[in-house]
């Protein structure tokens, strides 16, 4: 059965089922439209199709959910290193299709759609890869096709994962077979008028509202720290180098036809003190481009580590010097190819000890106009967070933990009315019209880019106390810093609520645990009451800590929650009905306590997430005063935190506690007679940080107990 399908796969990579080649020709121009925008688009990342995924195989290293007996679930193996199952993948497109279809207006899918090179039994080979891309690439299109069939009614912006080619990690500079053989598998996707650029580098943009807004497929693999194929961006010769030249060409166009950009790509630029995943030439570059362009920009999308977080970049960590140096500058110790959750964790902690340096960002400037222009002559504090940009990481449909995807709305006042994608393709729109300009980097002169440096940047820099370090090697001819926004200009939707902004997200989860409803072993945990997205086990004795299901298990493979267990005799009960449901909403959720999406926002969050932890500008590190409080029993995921009785008095996080915490605090009081804590002047425990396990918690998509979050906190 494994080989048909292998058989069909290996097919459909070689256009023998896929249908016909080559680009279509849209001929529906008196077609009425039937689309508007709906101020929302699905974000969804790393499927990992598995072909040759077992029902009720071992989740083990040596069964890789491939063979033998164990608790390999009908829609996947939660909380595991197996991949998906194609159950999994086609009841999601399901799912889809009656809940998410026709409420969107464009899909991004950040890569890994290939299953991974871990079983040494069934190595993958190219056929494998290219023809699981190819069968997903028209799931989207026949999901998404339009009435008459002929074309796609919403645009789905791809990109590379670093499991869709082979080896996995290694890809050379194009152009190569493996841009030509995606030029074809996702010829539905990339605008025509691309597609030769992108048969040069992998990277492309669409304009999924005409004249208002881009999306930015960029080959991450270029700036990936494990990509020994290439050498960072310092270096004109070099992939990633060309990447952003042509990044910053493509903003420019777009900030003089006054539209805005989503950047999305595979390999976030995560970067902590001690991990990272870009080169750090890539890195320093991106985030200056980022903050040039902080007008344009809306937000980075990606996917690849599976657990849901985000990150906040910093303009004042951009190094010069790391721009133009080799990829040896400031190295740190790269990320495991794959978390293990200890390490998950580790680098989440890493986050958190950053944003404990983070101050909030002041209220409404009196020196900034009504229309969020600033005010001539008069000081600029930054009100906006201008100096930040966001990275949004999504979580998996692959069930390394739980299966999710994430459904982002953003502002559309205004543009209700606004031509959709659609509609570029019934209207003979002639260049003059529509301009676009595209750089085609095979005729790259370094000529055509403007290598002087704005005065702005001069006399930010003679300003800054760092000058000596922050200057830009004028010297450098390679370097081309972008231009910067007008000093007249308004903040970008990043940074001020206006259209297209970011106003929040829906998070989705499939409970695996309680779908698969697996019949296990008398030793195995019990299922997962649908109603409790809180906890794995789900009423279940639990098991101790020291023996929970990912701290015994080698970084190298994970088990997953029912490792070693086996489904029960005689047959295992059918599975539930699949569904995603809501796992938290920014929306509506009390402790996140979000208002949109903007930088000031989600800094906000950061510095309420990254308390309880103290930083010390002495050391040059956080100091963390946390303890747990074995006694706390009111129910709340709190953390104790000794501090001056001074302090305590503050509000350091204007959380509102509810009255039945009240009252337990109260009847505490009561029974400590209200003089305890002898030996202890001056001191006493606050309650704090449900915001950091709030996060933790949904970074590992509910499938972590209070105590797992805890030992892990």
């Amino acid at each position: 059965m494994a080989l048909r399908r292998l058989s069909a796969l290996t097919l459909l990579c070689h256009g023998v089922i896929a249908g016909p080649l080559g680009p279509q020709t849209l001929d529906a121009r008196s077609a009425p439209q039937t689309r508007k925008l709906h101020g929302r688009f699905l974000h969804i990342t790393d499927f990992h199709l598995d072909e040759y995924y077992k029902v009720h195989s071992s989740t083990d290293e040596d069964g890789a959910c491939h063979r033998g007996n164990g608790p390999a679930g009908p829609y996947g193996a939660e909380t595991s290193d197996c991949d998906s199952p194609s159950s999994l993948v086609n009841a999601t497109f399901d799912w889809i299709a009656a809940n998410l279809k026709d409420t969107i207006d464009f899909v991004v899918w950040t890569g890994d759609s290939a299953r991974h090179d871990r079983d040494e039994d069934l190595p993958r080979n190219a056929d494998q890869v290219l023809g699981t891309n190819t069968w997903l690439a028209d799931k989207f299109a026949d999901l998404f096709a339009d009435d008459q069939g002929k074309g796609m009614a919403i645009p789905v912006v791809p990109n590379f994962g670093n499991n869709d080619i082979l080896p996995h990690n290694i890809l050379l500079p194009g152009p190569n077979k493996w841009f030509q053989h995606y030029a074809h598998i996702w010829r539905r996707f990339i605008p025509e008028e691309q597609r030769h650029s992108f048969e040069y580098g992998g990277w492309f943009h669409v304009e999924v509202i005409p004249n208002k807004l881009a999306v930015f497929s960029l080959n991450t693999l270029y700036f990936f720290d494990r990509n020994a194929g290439v050498d960072g961006c310092a270096k004109p010769s070099e992939a990633g180098y060309k990447q952003l030249e042509w990044l910053s060409v493509q903003l420019q166009f777009l900030r003089e036809r006054g539209m805005k950009a989503i950047l999305m790509g595979h390999v976030p630029p995560a970067r902590t003190e001690s991990k990272m995943l870009w080169d750090e030439t890539c890195w320093h570059k991106y985030s200056l481009w980022v903050h040039q362009f902080r007008d344009v920009v809306v937000v980075g999308l990606y996917g690849h580590m599976n657990i849901d977080h985000y990150i906040i970049a910093d303009s004042n960590d951009i190094n010069f010097a790391a721009m133009t140096a080799s990829s040896e500058f400031g190295a740190r110790q790269a990320m495991e190819e794959e978390f293990s959750l200890q390490s998950a964790s580790d680098y989440l902690m890493e986050l958190r000890h950053n944003w404990a340096k983070l101050t909030p960002l002041p209220a409404a400037d009196k020196h900034v106009s009504r229309e969020g222009k600033r005010r001539k002559g008069k000081k600029n504090r930054d009100p906006w967070g201008e100096r930040y940009h966001l990275s949004l990481v999504s979580g998996s449909i692959v069930p390394n933990y739980f299966p999710t995807l994430r459904v982002l709305e953003y502002n559309i006042t205004g543009l209700e009315d606004a031509p959709v994608w659609r509609d570029t393709l019934r209207t003979d729109i002639r260049e003059s019209d529509h301009p676009q300009k595209h750089l085609e980097l095979r005729r790259y002169e370094l000529d055509d880019i403007d290598t002087t440096i704005p005065s702005d940047t001069k006399k930010k820099h003679r300003k800054n106390k760092d000058s000596k370090k922050k200057k830009p090697p004028t010297h450098d001819p390679n370097l081309h810093i972008p231009a910067p926004p007008s000093t007249s200009a308004p903040p970008g939707p990043a940074y001020s609520p206006q259209p297209l902004t970011l106003t929040g997200y829906t998070q989705y989860f499939a409970n695996l645990t309680h779908i698969n409803n697996l019949n296990l072993t008398s030793n195995a945990t019990t299922a997962l009451d649908h109603n409790d997205s809180n906890a794995v086990d789900g009423g279940g004795q639990r098991e101790r800590w020291r023996d929970s299901w990912w701290s015994l298990v080698p970084t190298r493979w994970r088990d997953g929650k029912h490792g070693g267990k086996k489904p029960a005799a005689p047959r295992p009960p059918e599975p539930r009905e699949f569904a995603f449901e809501v796992e938290y909403s920014t929306f509506e959720d009390k402790v996140y306590r979000l208002d949109d999406l903007t930088v000031k926002s989600m800094v906000g969050l950061a510095v309420r997430i990254g308390e309880g932890g103290v930083f010390d500008e002495r050391k040059g590190d956080v100091v963390s005063k946390e303890v747990w409080d074995d006694n706390d029993d009111d129910g709340d995921d709190d953390v104790d935190v000794e501090e001056d009785e001074e302090e305590q008095e503050k509000s350091d996080d204007g959380e509102d506690e509810d009255d039945d915490e009240e009252e337990v605090k109260t009847e505490k009081k009561k029974k400590k007679g209200g003089k305890g804590n002898k030996g202890r002047k001056g001191k006493k425990k606050r309650k704090q940080n449900k915001t950091w396990l709030h996060f933790l918690r949904h970074a590992f998509v509910c499938t972590l107990e209070k105590d797992e979050l805890k030992e892990l906190a």
